[in-house]
């Protein structure tokens, strides 16, 4: 994303040093899920395995830092965290998992026990 990691569409002023960050995070995993498309590109464009090898291994290493973002993500931010608690490796459809999985309190959408409890609409206003 061109840019992205060199503006905000806010004054940075007018932002909390959270929303800093957190933009820096978001920023950096567009990056990395970047780099990954463009190793994985180059070497299934290159005609030497051995330097196909070597971009394997450097796409590998930048899936790691999107895996080490997200869980950053996860840890400071309660609602991305709820978001991924929902939707990764659970079972079934992605899309539209969210209303499936409300059906059975406890549940994710793939139907398997959820690891923490789940807020709903009532809860948060006090009902």
């Amino acid at each position: 994303m061109p840019g992205a990691s060199e503006s905000l569409h806010e004054s940075s002023e007018s932002l909390s040093a959270a929303t800093r960050d957190r933009h820096r995070a978001l920023v950096s995993l567009q990056e990395e899920l970047e780099a990954v498309d463009w190793y994985q590109q180059r070497a299934d464009a290159c005609s030497d395995p051995e330097l196909a090898g070597v971009l394997h291994h450097n796409m590998h290493e930048e899936m790691e830092h999107a895996a080490m973002l997200l869980e950053w993500l996860r840890r400071e931010d309660p609602d991305f965290g709820e978001q991924l608690r929902t939707f990764l490796f659970s079972e079934g459809r992605i899309a539209g998992g969210e209303t499936e999985g409300t059906a059975r309190e406890g549940e994710t959408p793939g139907g398997e026990e959820a690891t923490a409890p789940r807020a709903t609409i009532g809860s948060l206003k006090g009902e």
